[in-house]
């Protein structure tokens, strides 16, 4: 029997560096980039799961500025599940970048024209969205 598939929360964080550049995270399931971030844990709220997630795959405290966009229409190709992510615009307060070795293997700031292989096309939205300017997308 096949599994079911699911409707998941989740939550990334995009963080600039002040340059122009976000933080991406290099995903050990697969070798490619994504912003940091992750599933609801149950009881919490999305900025809450931005914030645990980004401190558990960087190592960085951070605070939310805003609500960048709500991406829903993308459909996992690994699992087959269909992510409801919030991506959040957040500002480091603290903490020191580190790679865990278990999710994220390197960690390093991006500009527009020197972006790597990004491991979905959700995050490839967001990430464009970002650098366009775009606010509040739905997508």
């Amino acid at each position: 029997m096949a599994e079911a598939k699911r409707i998941l929360g989740a939550a990334v964080s995009i963080i600039d560096d002040g340059s122009g550049k976000i933080l991406l995270v290099k995903r050990c399931d697969c070798g490619k980039w994504g912003l940091p971030g992750g599933l609801l844990e149950f009881g919490e709220t999305l900025d809450q799961t931005a914030l645990r997630e980004t401190k558990e795959e960087t190592g960085l405290d951070v605070e939310i500025d805003e609500l960048w966009g709500v991406y829903s229409g993308f459909i996992s190709r690994s699992t087959g599940n269909q992510p409801i992510t919030a991506a959040f615009t957040a500002h480091i307060t603290g903490g020191e970048l580190f790679c865990d070795h278990v999710e994220t293997q390197e960690l390093r700031f991006f500009g527009r024209d020197e972006l790597p292989e990004i491991y979905s096309a959700q995050h490839s939205a967001m990430i464009e969205d970002y650098f366009s300017g775009t606010k509040g997308a739905f997508r």
